[in-house]
Protein backbone atom coordinates (compact mmCIF):
# COMPACT_ATOMS: atom_id res chain seq x y z
CA UNK A 1 0.00 0.00 0.00
CA UNK A 2 1.54 3.29 -1.12
CA UNK A 3 0.43 6.38 0.79
CA UNK A 4 1.52 9.85 -0.31
CA UNK A 5 1.29 13.48 0.70
CA UNK A 6 1.51 16.48 -1.60
CA UNK A 7 1.05 20.19 -1.02
CA UNK A 8 -0.21 21.09 -4.49
CA UNK A 9 -0.31 24.85 -3.84
CA UNK A 10 -3.62 25.37 -5.73
CA UNK A 11 -5.44 22.37 -7.12
CA UNK A 12 -7.09 24.62 -9.67
CA UNK A 13 -3.67 25.27 -11.20
CA UNK A 14 -2.09 21.90 -10.50
CA UNK A 15 -4.91 19.45 -11.35
CA UNK A 16 -3.21 18.28 -14.59
CA UNK A 17 0.01 17.74 -12.60
CA UNK A 18 -1.89 15.75 -9.98
CA UNK A 19 -3.54 13.56 -12.61
CA UNK A 20 -0.22 12.94 -14.34
CA UNK A 21 1.53 12.08 -11.09
CA UNK A 22 -1.27 9.79 -9.89
CA UNK A 23 -1.02 7.87 -13.14
CA UNK A 24 2.78 7.61 -13.01
CA UNK A 25 3.35 6.99 -9.30
CA UNK A 26 0.26 4.80 -8.73
CA UNK A 27 -0.33 5.51 -5.02
CA UNK A 28 -3.30 3.95 -3.21
CA UNK A 29 -4.00 6.89 -0.88
CA UNK A 30 -3.03 10.56 -1.29
CA UNK A 31 -3.32 13.45 1.15
CA UNK A 32 -3.39 16.91 -0.45
CA UNK A 33 -2.75 20.27 1.16
CA UNK A 34 -3.28 23.85 0.00
CA UNK A 35 -5.99 22.92 -2.45
CA UNK A 36 -7.19 26.57 -2.20
CA UNK A 37 -10.68 25.65 -3.42
CA UNK A 38 -14.11 26.01 -1.92
CA UNK A 39 -15.85 22.65 -1.63
CA UNK A 40 -18.25 23.50 -4.47
CA UNK A 41 -15.26 23.79 -6.83
CA UNK A 42 -13.39 20.65 -5.79
CA UNK A 43 -12.89 18.44 -8.89
CA UNK A 44 -14.32 15.28 -7.33
CA UNK A 45 -16.12 14.25 -10.53
CA UNK A 46 -12.94 14.58 -12.56
CA UNK A 47 -11.01 12.51 -10.05
CA UNK A 48 -13.84 9.98 -9.80
CA UNK A 49 -13.61 9.46 -13.55
CA UNK A 50 -9.99 8.47 -12.96
CA UNK A 51 -11.03 5.97 -10.28
CA UNK A 52 -10.51 8.08 -7.16
CA UNK A 53 -12.82 8.62 -4.24
CA UNK A 54 -12.28 11.88 -2.40
CA UNK A 55 -13.19 13.75 0.77
CA UNK A 56 -12.21 17.36 1.23
CA UNK A 57 -12.50 20.53 3.26
CA UNK A 58 -11.62 23.77 1.52
CA UNK A 59 -11.93 27.51 1.44
CA UNK A 60 -11.41 30.18 -1.16
CA UNK A 61 -7.81 31.19 -1.91
CA UNK A 62 -6.20 29.71 1.22
CA UNK A 63 -5.52 26.37 2.91
CA UNK A 64 -7.72 23.39 1.98
CA UNK A 65 -7.09 19.67 2.53
CA UNK A 66 -8.28 16.47 0.88
CA UNK A 67 -7.85 12.70 0.98
CA UNK A 68 -8.01 10.63 -2.22
CA UNK A 69 -8.23 6.85 -2.22
CA UNK A 70 -8.87 3.92 -4.53
CA UNK A 71 -10.86 2.18 -1.78
CA UNK A 72 -13.68 3.13 0.57
CA UNK A 73 -13.38 6.23 2.76
CA UNK A 74 -15.29 6.30 6.06
CA UNK A 75 -15.52 8.06 9.43
CA UNK A 76 -14.42 11.47 8.15
CA UNK A 77 -13.28 14.12 10.65
CA UNK A 78 -12.76 17.74 9.58
CA UNK A 79 -10.81 20.02 11.89
CA UNK A 80 -9.31 19.36 15.31
CA UNK A 81 -12.05 18.30 17.74
CA UNK A 82 -12.59 20.95 20.42
CA UNK A 83 -10.29 23.50 18.76
CA UNK A 84 -12.11 26.40 17.14
CA UNK A 85 -10.44 27.28 13.87
CA UNK A 86 -11.93 28.69 10.69
CA UNK A 87 -8.91 27.61 8.66
CA UNK A 88 -9.32 24.36 6.74
CA UNK A 89 -6.12 22.56 7.71
CA UNK A 90 -7.15 19.13 8.97
CA UNK A 91 -9.02 16.14 7.58
CA UNK A 92 -8.96 12.54 8.79
CA UNK A 93 -10.62 9.38 7.53
CA UNK A 94 -10.49 5.61 7.74
CA UNK A 95 -9.47 4.19 4.36
CA UNK A 96 -9.61 0.67 2.99
CA UNK A 97 -6.95 0.27 0.34
CA UNK A 98 -7.49 -2.33 -2.41
CA UNK A 99 -5.83 -5.61 -1.46
CA UNK A 100 -5.19 -4.60 2.16
CA UNK A 101 -6.71 -6.80 4.85
CA UNK A 102 -7.23 -3.98 7.36
CA UNK A 103 -8.03 -0.29 6.86
CA UNK A 104 -5.73 2.50 7.95
CA UNK A 105 -6.61 5.74 9.68
CA UNK A 106 -5.27 8.71 7.73
CA UNK A 107 -4.74 12.09 9.38
CA UNK A 108 -3.87 14.82 6.88
CA UNK A 109 -2.37 17.99 8.38
CA UNK A 110 -1.53 21.32 6.79
CA UNK A 111 0.38 22.71 9.73
CA UNK A 112 0.39 26.47 10.32
CA UNK A 113 3.41 28.26 8.83
CA UNK A 114 3.87 30.65 11.75
CA UNK A 115 5.28 33.63 9.82
CA UNK A 116 8.17 34.51 12.17
CA UNK A 117 9.35 33.42 15.60
CA UNK A 118 7.70 35.51 18.29
CA UNK A 119 4.72 36.70 16.23
CA UNK A 120 1.05 36.07 16.95
CA UNK A 121 0.98 33.59 14.06
CA UNK A 122 3.89 31.72 15.62
CA UNK A 123 2.03 31.50 18.94
CA UNK A 124 -1.02 30.26 17.05
CA UNK A 125 1.12 27.58 15.40
CA UNK A 126 2.32 26.28 18.77
CA UNK A 127 -1.22 26.29 20.21
CA UNK A 128 -2.46 24.51 17.09
CA UNK A 129 0.23 21.84 17.42
CA UNK A 130 -0.63 21.37 21.08
CA UNK A 131 -4.27 20.80 20.12
CA UNK A 132 -3.18 18.28 17.48
CA UNK A 133 -1.15 16.46 20.13
CA UNK A 134 -4.13 16.13 22.44
CA UNK A 135 -6.31 14.85 19.62
CA UNK A 136 -3.77 12.36 18.27
CA UNK A 137 -3.12 10.96 21.74
CA UNK A 138 -6.73 9.75 21.70
CA UNK A 139 -6.81 8.96 17.97
CA UNK A 140 -3.90 6.53 18.16
CA UNK A 141 -5.68 4.60 20.90
CA UNK A 142 -8.83 4.27 18.78
CA UNK A 143 -6.93 3.61 15.55
CA UNK A 144 -3.59 1.83 16.13
CA UNK A 145 -3.07 1.56 12.35
CA UNK A 146 -2.48 5.28 11.96
CA UNK A 147 -0.64 7.38 9.37
CA UNK A 148 -0.23 11.09 10.07
CA UNK A 149 1.08 12.99 7.08
CA UNK A 150 1.10 16.34 5.38
CA UNK A 151 2.92 19.63 5.12
CA UNK A 152 4.24 20.02 8.67
CA UNK A 153 6.06 23.32 8.08
CA UNK A 154 8.77 21.98 10.40
CA UNK A 155 12.12 20.52 9.35
CA UNK A 156 12.77 17.74 11.90
CA UNK A 157 16.52 18.30 12.29
CA UNK A 158 19.56 19.87 10.66
CA UNK A 159 19.83 17.07 8.09
CA UNK A 160 16.57 18.36 6.66
CA UNK A 161 17.74 21.89 5.78
CA UNK A 162 20.16 23.07 3.14
CA UNK A 163 21.96 25.48 5.49
CA UNK A 164 21.72 24.76 9.25
CA UNK A 165 23.51 28.00 10.12
CA UNK A 166 20.83 29.99 8.33
CA UNK A 167 17.93 27.81 9.48
CA UNK A 168 18.69 28.08 13.19
CA UNK A 169 16.69 28.35 16.43
CA UNK A 170 15.62 31.89 15.60
CA UNK A 171 14.17 30.93 12.22
CA UNK A 172 10.63 29.84 11.48
CA UNK A 173 10.26 26.15 10.50
CA UNK A 174 13.40 25.19 12.46
CA UNK A 175 13.00 26.81 15.88
CA UNK A 176 13.48 24.72 19.01
CA UNK A 177 9.85 25.12 20.07
CA UNK A 178 8.56 23.88 16.70
CA UNK A 179 10.89 20.90 16.65
CA UNK A 180 9.99 20.09 20.24
CA UNK A 181 6.31 20.12 19.28
CA UNK A 182 7.03 17.67 16.46
CA UNK A 183 9.00 15.42 18.80
CA UNK A 184 6.05 15.41 21.21
CA UNK A 185 3.83 14.17 18.40
CA UNK A 186 6.29 11.42 17.55
CA UNK A 187 6.54 10.44 21.23
CA UNK A 188 2.90 9.35 21.02
CA UNK A 189 4.13 6.36 19.01
CA UNK A 190 4.72 7.83 15.56
CA UNK A 191 7.77 7.31 13.37
CA UNK A 192 9.13 9.38 10.50
CA UNK A 193 8.71 6.95 7.61
CA UNK A 194 11.47 8.59 5.61
CA UNK A 195 13.98 8.34 8.45
CA UNK A 196 13.20 4.66 8.96
CA UNK A 197 14.91 4.07 5.62
CA UNK A 198 17.23 7.05 5.06
CA UNK A 199 19.72 8.43 7.56
CA UNK A 200 21.41 10.81 5.15
CA UNK A 201 20.67 14.50 4.97
CA UNK A 202 20.29 16.86 2.05
CA UNK A 203 17.03 15.45 0.67
CA UNK A 204 14.24 18.00 0.56
CA UNK A 205 10.54 18.28 -0.25
CA UNK A 206 10.13 22.07 -0.51
CA UNK A 207 12.11 24.72 -2.36
CA UNK A 208 11.31 28.43 -2.39
CA UNK A 209 10.25 29.82 -5.76
CA UNK A 210 12.60 32.73 -5.15
CA UNK A 211 16.36 32.87 -5.72
CA UNK A 212 16.37 29.74 -7.91
CA UNK A 213 15.76 27.64 -4.81
CA UNK A 214 15.12 24.38 -6.66
CA UNK A 215 17.90 24.75 -9.21
CA UNK A 216 20.35 25.44 -6.39
CA UNK A 217 18.76 22.74 -4.20
CA UNK A 218 18.25 25.18 -1.34
CA UNK A 219 15.37 23.28 0.23
CA UNK A 220 13.83 21.86 3.38
CA UNK A 221 12.24 18.51 4.17
CA UNK A 222 8.96 19.63 5.74
CA UNK A 223 6.51 17.19 4.11
CA UNK A 224 6.37 14.16 6.39
CA UNK A 225 4.78 10.71 6.55
CA UNK A 226 4.54 9.44 10.13
CA UNK A 227 3.54 5.83 10.79
CA UNK A 228 2.32 4.40 14.09
CA UNK A 229 3.99 1.65 16.12
CA UNK A 230 1.52 -0.86 14.69
CA UNK A 231 2.63 -0.02 11.14
CA UNK A 232 6.36 0.45 11.69
CA UNK A 233 7.34 -3.09 10.77
CA UNK A 234 5.16 -2.92 7.67
CA UNK A 235 6.90 0.25 6.46
CA UNK A 236 8.98 -1.16 3.62
CA UNK A 237 10.03 2.07 1.93
CA UNK A 238 9.69 5.83 1.80
CA UNK A 239 10.84 8.68 -0.39
CA UNK A 240 10.30 12.05 -2.02
CA UNK A 241 9.48 12.34 -5.71
CA UNK A 242 11.32 15.38 -7.08
CA UNK A 243 10.11 15.02 -10.65
CA UNK A 244 6.88 17.07 -10.35
CA UNK A 245 8.96 20.00 -9.08
CA UNK A 246 10.66 20.05 -12.51
CA UNK A 247 7.39 20.44 -14.44
CA UNK A 248 6.11 23.70 -15.87
CA UNK A 249 4.40 25.93 -13.27
CA UNK A 250 5.04 23.43 -10.45
CA UNK A 251 4.01 23.45 -6.84
CA UNK A 252 6.88 24.50 -4.58
CA UNK A 253 6.50 21.11 -2.82
CA UNK A 254 7.24 17.60 -4.06
CA UNK A 255 5.19 14.52 -3.12
CA UNK A 256 6.40 12.53 -0.11
CA UNK A 257 5.40 8.85 0.13
CA UNK A 258 5.59 5.78 2.32
CA UNK A 259 5.11 2.14 1.37
CA UNK A 260 3.37 -0.28 3.73
CA UNK A 261 3.86 -3.96 3.01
Amino acid sequence: MKIASWNVNSLNVRLPHLQQWLSQAAPDIVALQETKLEDSRFPDEVLAADGWRSVFAGQKTYNGVAILARGAIDDVQIGIPGFEDEQKRVIAATVAAPGASDPVRIVNLYVVNGQDVGTDKYDYKLRWLDAVHGWLAAEIQRHPRLVVLGDFNIAPDDRDVHDPELWNDGHILTSTAERDALRRLCALGLHDGYRLHHEEGGVFSWWDYRQAGFRRDRGLRIDLTLVSDALREACSGAGIDREPRTWERPSDHAPAWVQLG
